[in-house]
């Protein structure tokens, strides 16, 4: 034991397994915090909901960090709605009692319009209470350069969307011909179209006709960017996914890891110290197994039975136990087996059992701590693949999903990099840490790369 502390401590000569070190560290770190904040039941509902979850985002949005790299500084999507706090968010509601219960409702958003590009749409979510009269609504688009466009008048439901770029009438009547989502951000008399910077206002002026009647508005305004991931064909902001991600590779692939490697030593071990028929039975099982399909079992199974990821997993264990490794660590407990301290403990009357684990599988632990780290990435990567054919579990999001959505939606073909390239990275980022650090402990457990 001690001279495999010792070893350990070797591993601050290496650069590379402190890199690797970190990443790994980085990312339990980052899977307590996902764990903690993001509550599984919770999020996978959201997740799952629908466009109904996600309607105040836009659809097919790359990240805001896009704009680092960009000169004209595209459209970031906001919200801006009634609360508390409406004054500080930009938004004043102003209400003046008339005659007979009638009210005079009058709600300004405020913005400041600083980007080069123009939104993808603007509209309009409204709420109202009312028992046999609807509220009146007239909508006033005030520009920085002191214009004012009447936008539309109607009459509210209790649940009612209007969104800007559907409305014919103000498109053909009221701004030449020209889409909504631009022409109300663009000077008329320009002939290049150029977006009018500067703070623009949206007045909605509500009549309500009942005293107990009353409605609410919630203003958004979809950008060309949003958040540090980006939005999907469903509007769903891909962080939850990237995040969630990160817990769910960790934990399948050093499970998988762990058990495998684990297994596959005490198996190889028993069948060295028993030898005959249980060693016989042990490496032909092993040798039927090598010459299995893994992976198209592993589709069989999640087409016709679950694709449950934890199912999944343990059949992944279940087929990686008896792999190649176990003839290899075989041949080496045959030599351990004929030590001198094993005749010694078996002199003073160690049983089979004690010989086994407190004798030949300490021998191997130098062994096991490298071949388990580096294969940590191998599992994360099969999950990966799984859920990129289409059978990994339909219920997590994780990185395999993600990319499988992008393709099935063909985001490639319509230059929606990011939504592919994201995953992509992190799972390239995992394999590395885990790599690098696996090709240290290699080297500074493996005697014939001491040297090297």
């Amino acid at each position: 034991m001690k001279n495999f502390l010792n070893s350990l401590r070797e591993i601050r000569k290496y650069p590379s397994a402190i890199v690797g070190s970190v990443i790994i560290l980085a990312l339990v770190i980052a899977a307590v915090v996902v764990l903690i904040t993001m509550p599984y039941k919770e999020t996978i509902d959201f997740w799952r909901g629908g466009e109904a979850s996600w309607y105040a985002n836009p659809r097919y949005a790359p990240p805001k960090w896009f704009n680092w790299f960009r000169k004209d500084k595209l459209v970031e999507s906001f919200t801006m709605k009634d609360t508390e706090e409406s004054e500080e968010d930009g938004v004043v509601r102003v209400v003046e009692e008339r005659d007979e219960g009638v009210k005079m409702i009058t709600e300004t958003f405020t913005f400041d319009y600083d980007y080069d590009t123009f939104p993808q749409d603007l509209a309009i979510y409204f709420t109202a209470q009312y028992d046999q009269k609807q509220p009146f609504v007239s909508l006033k688009w005030l520009t920085p350069d002191g214009r004012e466009i009447k936008v539309a008048s109607f009459a509210v439901g209790p649940k009612q969307t209007y969104r800007f770029i559907q409305d014919d009438k103000l498109q053909s009547k009221r701004l030449n011909g020209i889409v909504p989502n631009i022409g109300l951000f663009i000077d008329p008399e320009d002939p290049n179209q150029k977006v009018v910077k500067g703070t623009y206002q949206l007045v909605v002026e509500a009549v309500t006709f009942e005293a107990d009647s009353n409605y609410t508005a919630e203003f958004v305004l979809y950008g060309q960017v949003y958040g540090w991931a980006g939005t999907d064909n469903l509007r769903r902001d891909l962080s939850i996914p990237l995040r969630w991600g990160i817990p769910i590779a960790l934990t399948f692939g050093l499970l998988a890891a762990l058990f495998t490697s684990v297994l596959t030593m005490i198996i190889a071990a028993i069948g060295a110290w028993y030898g005959g028929v249980v060693d016989a039975l042990i490496q032909r099982i092993t040798e039927v197994n090598m010459v299995l399909p893994f992976l198209s079992i592993l589709i069989m199974v999640a087409t016709f039975y679950s694709r449950s990821i934890w199912v999944i997993l343990g059949v992944t264990i279940l087929l990686s136990i008896f792999t190649g490794a176990i003839k290899g660590y075989r041949s080496i407990f045959l030599q351990v087996k004929e030590s001198t301290y094993i005749e010694a403990a078996q002199a003073y009357g160690a049983g089979s059992g004690r010989l086994i684990f407190r004798y030949l599988l300490p021998r191997m632990i130098p062994m096991l701590l490298p071949a388990l780290v580096s294969a940590v990435p191998a599992y994360v990567f099969l999950e990966a693949t799984l859920a990129v054919l289409g059978i990994g579990d339909p219920v997590i999001p994780t990185w395999g999903k993600t990319i499988n959505d992008a393709w099935v939606d063909a985001a490639l073909y319509k230059g929606h990099y990011y939504w592919i390239l994201q995953p992509a990275v992190l799972l390239m980022i995992t394999g590395f840490g885990f790599a690098m650090l696996g090709f240290a402990l290699d080297r500074i457990f493996n005697p014939r790369l001491r040297g090297m």
